[in-house]
């Protein structure tokens, strides 16, 4: 394998509602005995769920599944309402790491239910996301992941309303919102876009280098939606060869001329390190910078207390630039985080 260039996307990795809730599950296996307990994947990234394996962290597809009184979090992908007030009655301490954008989506759905919308949500069946969106008003809302799903909607007598799941691809979630016009004229959408700032950035951070590509890499798992509009998205502009993969070791042999390199946004910079080290250009690393992302999540409120408790960073080994225990959460990366549970 001879690599002459990698061109780096960048936003790449984590994205702000992934890095409230690493560390949000950082500090309960810190604060707490094992074994900790987590309602689905905290996010959908092998590495980042086996991390926390090894820390004792159980992850379980049924709140029942959780022993009375043991603490659990709520992962980043958003909960039906019944969960959440399942676990409220099972644990004696509950963090639900929901992502404030997945929370913008329940409440649009909830106002417009209310208002008695038929609501069509853009999304993909079984993802944790759309289960858990679908349930805020499960009798109103239909899901579609396409446009002929959407010609096969029945008529609806009143409003219809059109959200989307937060980690669609722009052109994925475009083409059924032409098609929903076209058949509900009088749609109702949202003045604020549900498709997440970080799914879209990374998507212009590839569509900006993807040309410029012999193969793109993209870094991150099966399961995680934005990972795969990743994948889609560069063989859709054109690039010849797209390799998915979860870490360095499955890098196919035989790479050659200027690779682009890119992740999903449950993704830690560690793989990405990882890729960059394998594939060694003999002409170096550019960076492409889209955008700078400053968006910034606290942690959830059930934890703000806890995480101020003077030296809690401290047990974690972080400290700020200047070298002192850092008590910020916001000076603190999920990165290093994840690296110091490592």
């Amino acid at each position: 394998m001879v690599v002459n260039k990698v061109v780096l996307a960048s936003p790449r990795g984590f994205c702000a509602g992934v890095e409230m809730a690493i560390k949000a599950l950082t500090w309960m296996v810190r604060a707490f005995p094992a074994p900790v307990y987590c309602y689905h994947e905290i996010v959908h990234n092998k590495v980042v769920v086996e991390r926390f394996e090894d820390l004792g962290v159980i992850f379980v597809d049924h709140i029942s599944d959780v022993p009375p009184g043991y603490p659990v979090m709520l992962s980043a992908h958003g909960s039906a309402p019944e969960v959440v007030n399942s676990a409220r009655q099972q644990s004696n301490f509950v963090v639900d790491a929901v992502c404030p954008l997945v929370t913008k989506v329940h409440h649009e759905v909830k106002v417009r239910a209310k208002k008695g919308h038929a609501i069509i949500y853009v999304g993909h069946e079984g993802h944790e996301e759309a289960v858990g969106t679908v349930a805020v008003a499960p009798e109103q809302t239909h899901i579609v992941e396409s446009v002929s799903a959407v010609e096969n909607l029945p008529e609806f007598p009143g409003n219809v309303s059109l959200l989307a799941q937060t980690t669609l691809s722009h052109r994925d979630w475009e083409s059924v919102l032409d098609a929903a016009k076209n058949r509900f004229p009088s749609l109702d959408v949202p003045g604020r876009s549900d498709l997440c700032f970080a799914t879209t950035n990374r998507q212009g951070a590839l569509m900006a280098i993807a040309e410029r590509c012999d193969t793109v890499i993209v870094i991150g798992s099966s399961n995680s939606s934005n990972t795969r509009a990743l994948e889609r998205l560069a063989l859709e502009v054109g690039c010849s060869e797209v390799h998915r993969i979860n870490h360095a070791s499955e890098i196919p042999e035989g790479l050659s001329g200027t690779i682009g390199v890119t992740a999903g946004a449950s993704a830690p910079e560690e793989l990405v390190n990882a890729v960059l080290e394998t594939l060694s250009p003999t002409d170096g690393v550019e960076e492409y910078r889209f955008v700078t992302e400053e968006e910034y999540f606290p942690p959830p409120r059930e934890l703000r207390a806890l995480i101020q408790a003077i030296g809690f960073f401290a047990k974690l080994g972080l400290t700020d630039p200047q070298g002192k225990a850092a008590i910020d959460d916001r000076s603190i990366e999920a990165s290093d985080v994840l690296t110091s549970l490592g």
